[in-house]
């Protein structure tokens, strides 16, 4: 398991800023909390993260098509969700340091120190066994193990059991009991548990007392479920078919920290896949494995990905997983997939009174779907890149560099363009714009003609441009430049012909799509 590293996520915090990927909201105002501005960096590498899901996802599916729903929806919508009365968080303060922290959440990293341990148990009997080490045997046999699984489970049970029935008093309890400490001041001097409803309101007309009170959405997925019978009929859809979306939402959290983790502000990426009823769980196993490979594709490190099932399911879901990310700050959850039953789609007609289900003319009934949620945060997607292409290095010369080691279709920039000389009587800046303006039809391309070669070099491994292509007097006699790879530092000569494609063999979102 992973361990928490504050240190490592300020430096990537303080990367994002000085090479424009991500600011602070409002900083001449002092900044505004959970709330981050995409700089002309991060703006360019968020678009090419969506534009992967949504190729993958709507382009590479006949059956799945987007829509874009409006971010204020009619009120009974989210009475109808349960997001009115059941949109909570048990929140915890501690009186000493006066900070509030969500109490199942404390429990958590509660049992992650304990899951540390089981770790660092299999850890040790692998190093003394070696390849003869069973860690399926020994995670089942072995006391230590079997003594704090046992002690996770009564934790996880009793947590479950609390937050299910509405007592908070023994959530309380439960954290008192464990001798849970602020994470800050080391006080255990706790408030009750209490819940607090996540949503923003507002009110929508120009008359205070004409004025309805409606909410910036939650979640993107309602605005899927609304129009489900209008995408359907529209586009003659067939069960099973999926609609996609890539929209911002909006939740009140009361502790919104961890950088761009959790924020009031986000984006999500999500799915919603309607199956017959009875075919959802094969279809849920289906698109965890899929959604899985997406993920991994990137290349970022199959270590780095792990499913975590939920032990204890939301009200309207029969099975729920989410593919974990290892952050700086440990594993956490990167994305959801939930096998959703017909819940949303019987509330909405519950509440609408319109029916919303799908005809099947092979066996001449009606039935309302089920539904199979693939749900990604963008943001937290933006992050895992970001925190797993962070790298510090030295070199063979003992120079050191920090590089962005972006998945190259992924990258701000994929080609940088530069003349070895800036002085116009060289030729060398006006070859490479003629090359520049060649390429800027398939690339993102920067040009740099100022400061010394290597300098150049490092920015670009800063920003996390793949390939560097220096254009020098030979470029003049032959018509052939050097590529220089960000990863490994090797240089290559190609004529300029051959140049976008070589290029393209890489960067393109083709090459990922591939992969798939």
């Amino acid at each position: 398991m992973a361990q928490n590293d504050d240190n490592l996520l300020k430096k990537i915090a303080g990367h994002a800023k000085e090479y424009g990927f991500i600011f602070q909201s409002s900083e001449i105002y002092d900044g505004l909390a959970a709330a981050y501005d995409y700089g002309q960096n991060g703006v360019e590498l968020k678009n090419n993260i969506k534009q992967y899901w949504w190729k993958a996802m709507v382009q590479m599916n006949e059956n799945i098509v987007g829509i874009d729903a409006s971010i204020f929806m009619h009120p009974t919508t989210w009475k109808a969700s349960g997001h009115v009365d059941a949109f909570n968080d048990p929140m915890i303060d501690n009186k000493d340091s006066k900070k509030r922290y969500r109490a199942d959440v404390l429990v958590e990293e509660y049992i992650a120190k304990i899951e540390a341990k089981i770790d660092k148990e299999v850890e040790k009997a692998q190093n003394r066994f070696g390849d003869a080490f069973d860690k399926a045997q020994f995670l089942a046999t072995n006391p230590n193990v079997l003594r704090n699984q046992e002690k996770i489970d009564e934790i996880n049970a009793r947590l479950a059991k609390g937050l299910d029935t509405g007592d908070l008093a023994d959530v309380k309890a439960l954290i008192e009991e464990l001798g849970i400490a602020d994470p800050v001041s080391g006080s255990k001097n706790w408030t009750d548990v209490r819940q607090f409803n996540l949503m923003f309101s507002t009110e929508l007309g120009s008359v205070a007392d004409g004025a309805s009170k409606i909410y910036l959405r939650p979640e993107t997925a309602q605005g899927i479920f609304v129009n489900f019978l209008n995408v359907q009929k529209s586009g003659r859809m067939k069960v099973p078919f999926g609609i996609a979306q890539i929209g911002k939402a909006f939740r009140n959290e009361i502790i919104a920290r961890q950088f761009i983790f959790r924020m009031r502000e986000f984006e999500q990426m999500e799915m919603q896949f309607f199956v017959k009823p009875g075919e959802e769980l094969a279809y849920y196993e289906q698109w965890k494995e899929r959604r899985m490979k997406w993920h991994q594709t990137l290349g970022l490190g199959a270590e780095k990905y792990r499913f975590h099932d939920h032990l204890n399911l939301a009200h309207y879901a029969n099975a729920a997983a989410d593919i974990q990310f290892d952050f700086p700050m440990g594993f956490k959850e990167l994305e959801g997939i939930h096998s959703r039953t017909d819940f949303d789609l019987k509330a909405h007609e519950e509440h609408s009174g319109k029916k919303l289900q799908f005809f099947d003319t092979v066996e001449n009934e009606s039935f309302v779907p089920y539904v199979v949620e693939t749900s990604v945060g963008l943001d937290r997607m933006f992050l895992s890149v970001l925190s797993a292409a962070y790298t510090e290095e030295i070199l063979e010369d003992g120079s050191e560099r920090t590089v962005l080691k972006i998945p190259a279709p992924l990258a701000p920039y994929q080609v940088a363009v530069l003349p070895l000389l800036k002085k116009d009587e060289s030729g060398l800046p006006q070859k490479a714009r003629e090359i520049l303006a060649e390429l800027q039809y398939d690339f993102n391309c920067q040009y740099d003609e100022k400061d010394a070669i290597g300098k150049r070099y490092r920015r670009q491994d800063a920003i996390g441009t793949p390939y560097c292509v220096t254009i020098d007097h030979q470029t003049l006699e032959d018509n052939t430049v050097t590529i220089r790879d960000r990863d490994d530092l090797s240089q290559i000569r190609v004529s300029i012909d051959e140049l976008k494609g070589k290029l393209k063999e890489t960067t393109s979102m083709e090459s990922l799509l591939r992969r798939l």
